[in-house]
């Protein structure tokens, strides 16, 4: 298991997508949450406290406090490394204004880095 997701990163780096993610804008039918009918069109990424729409293939990312749109995020925002590309799939909203909820998914999906010192036990 190990590695094939090693293997699916690598194949997500040398493609270019420094996410790793692929989306085929070509769908004709969008993958839908069975329990709530919701197409399932955004990622959040926890560490940049930012969102992928996959239906506009855009980004929503924060600078100071307006919120801003691209198609990449900027190099070094929020001190982005290709190494911390944890997501995760909104699977309860597909509106348009995901950003609303922004407060909900930093308590839900709480950044968690991989580097940070472990505690001893006393």
């Amino acid at each position: 298991m190990k590695k094939l997701i090693i293997t699916i990163a690598l194949i997500g780096l040398a493609s270019g997508n420094v996410f790793g993610q692929s989306y085929n804008a070509n769908e004709s039918t969008p993958l839908v949450n069975p329990k709530n009918n919701c197409r399932l069109r955004y990622y959040y990424y926890p560490n940049l406290e930012a969102y992928f729409d996959t239906q506009k293939r855009i980004y929503y990312y924060k600078v100071n406090t307006q919120w801003e749109t691209a198609q990449e995020i900027p190099n070094g925002y929020r001190g982005y490394s290709m190494f911390n590309k944890y997501n995760v799939m909104i699977t309860d909203y597909d509106d348009d204004y995901i950003c609303q909820f922004i407060n909900i998914h930093k308590k839900k999906y709480p950044y968690i880095p991989t580097n940070a010192p472990k505690k001893q036990p006393p």
